[in-house]
């Protein structure tokens, strides 16, 4: 396995070299040609880029070696499983949370907030008391949560109400944010290897490296933030009034209503149209595999001594090269509709899923086998989420996208700590810990739940056979723009 990880990342990184050269040459440039002559939207997406990267590369850094981790503190598989519950819980229980705080607290107070929050999620790592863990995972819910919503909305108001600048522009930002993400992840894992393995560190020195990197991201937000908010004459973006002021309790009561009003919109927009639902649907089964995934990928392939950090990079690799063939297939060369690559992307994480149920069997593992599965359901990966992405643009009204979404996530969360706790239940019930048929059985449900996930993706385009909106005109469109999930 040290051999084949080793060539394979070779090989995956040669592939994305030579595929985003291709796309390159197949594809218009995503920025208009105003946007970049800019001074003023330059200088403010550096700043913005500055910080949103150094909080995702601490992200990633968490990401290769959490599973290791526990086990290196003697923990059961069972355990562990329920630490993984507590992060996917407390990410339901502060989704909603994360879109109401910055209205109370302020955008950039919120993502100083997130920088304290994950740093200390990652302190609790130097601790093997079981209950300081099951606190790091919680913190650590709650920083994914303010993450995935917190600096996109400090961004996205900045760049409309107070510099006005045109919405057109808005997805350069983020298609560059998402072409650095996937590079991120892909030396995480590498940096992490080096720290845990070739240095000798153990598994907790990535974590430890993640909070220097978030305090260099509270200074940036601290500082260039708070001179970027400072020179447009205004106090920034504190909603919250000082508490001596009379009206500081109708604005709190003000944000609480928007907050329910959000809530209700949403909601009521996903009942409504059953586009929406089976978007939603699909989502929530496809994605909540992939947090059962994160778990599993770890014990299936650690016993048989492979360089973890490596392996991290070589399915964050695949996901990149997934990503890449979703520009080329939609490209005016080739000219694919999203719905036809989501297709295609659920039946290869179906067919990763299958082959996986084979390659863990009890005494006979396979690990190279499992690892091919796992790259193909990270490149299935990567061709999923533009084309969601780009579906989530045309099917969902923009005005109540983002409280939709969090309703999406709430069955996806539920999906798999359920999954999560299935599996504690069956090694716990057999005095668990190693790797058994609760595994293959695991992948096993993950296989029937892609399935269904097929099924909601043809009913979606059976329901829009001649809906427009769920088709590519031209060129690509919007739905390159990739969700980052933090591998938690």
């Amino acid at each position: 396995m040290l051999v084949t990880a080793y060539l394979a990342i070779i090989f995956l990184l040669a592939l994305c070299v030579v595929l985003e050269h291709t796309a390159r040459r197949l594809t218009p440039p995503q920025s208009a040609p105003t946007a970049v002559a800019n001074p003023a939207f330059r200088r403010f997406q550096s700043i913005f880029l500055r910080a949103y990267l150094l909080a995702l590369w601490a992200d990633w850094l968490q990401g290769p070696y959490l599973y290791k981790l526990y086990r290196h503190y003697s923990f059961l598989e069972s355990q562990i499983a329920i630490l993984y519950v507590c992060g996917l819980a407390s990410c339901v229980l502060f989704a909603p949370f994360s879109g109401w705080l910055p209205q109370v607290l302020g955008r950039r107070q919120t993502c100083l907030l997130f920088c304290v929050s994950y740093s200390a999620c990652c302190l609790t790592k130097l601790s093997t008391d079981y209950f300081v863990l099951i606190v790091g995972r919680i913190l650590g819910g709650l920083s994914t949560s303010l993450l995935t919503t917190t600096f996109e909305s400090w961004y996205v108001h900045r760049h409309v109400e107070v510099h006005d600048f045109p919405k057109e522009w808005i997805p350069s930002t983020f298609t560059k944010a998402a072409t650095w993400n996937h590079g991120l992840a892909v030396g995480a894992g590498l940096v992490a290897n080096l720290l845990a393995e070739w240095l000798h560190l153990g598994p907790v020195a990535p974590f430890l490296l993640a909070v220097p990197c978030l305090a260099c991201c509270g200074w940036v937000v601290l500082t260039d933030w708070g001179k970027e908010e400072a020179e447009e004459g205004l106090e920034g973006e504190k909603q919250k009034l000082p508490l001596g002021t009379p009206n500081a309790g109708v604005a709190r009561l003000s944000a609480r209503a928007r907050f329910s009003r959000s809530c209700h919109d949403g909601l009521r927009c996903l009942l409504s149209d059953r586009r929406v639902m089976l978007l939603g649907g699909v989502q929530a089964l496809f994605e909540s595999v992939l947090y059962i995934f994160i778990f599993l990928w770890t014990p299936v392939l650690d016993p048989h001594g492979p360089p973890l950090g490596i392996v991290f990079s070589c399915l964050m690799a695949a996901s990149m090269a997934g990503s890449l063939l979703y520009r080329l297939a939609t490209s005016t060369r080739y000219r694919l509709q999203p719905g036809h690559v989501l297709c295609l992307a659920v039946l290869m994480a179906f067919f990763s899923l299958f082959m996986l149920t084979f390659s863990t069997t009890p005494g006979q593992p396979r690990p190279r086998e499992s690892f091919l599965a796992f790259l193909l359901l990270e490149l299935a990966s990567g061709l999923y989420f533009p084309a969601v992405s780009f579906l989530h643009g045309r099917v969902i009204p923009e005005e109540k996208r983002q409280s939709v979404l969090a309703w999406f996530r709430l069955p996806l969360h539920l999906l798999a700590c359920f999954g999560l706790l299935a599996l504690h239940g069956e090694t716990a019930g057999t005095g668990g810990g190693e790797e058994g048929n609760g595994t293959r059985h695991m992948f096993g449900g993950c296989a029937v739940l892609m399935l269904a996930a097929f099924m909601a993706v043809v009913s979606l385009f059976t329901l829009g056979r001649n809906d427009t909106d769920l088709r590519l005109e031209g060129t690509r469109g919007e739905g390159e723009m990739e969700n980052i999930l933090n591998y938690d």
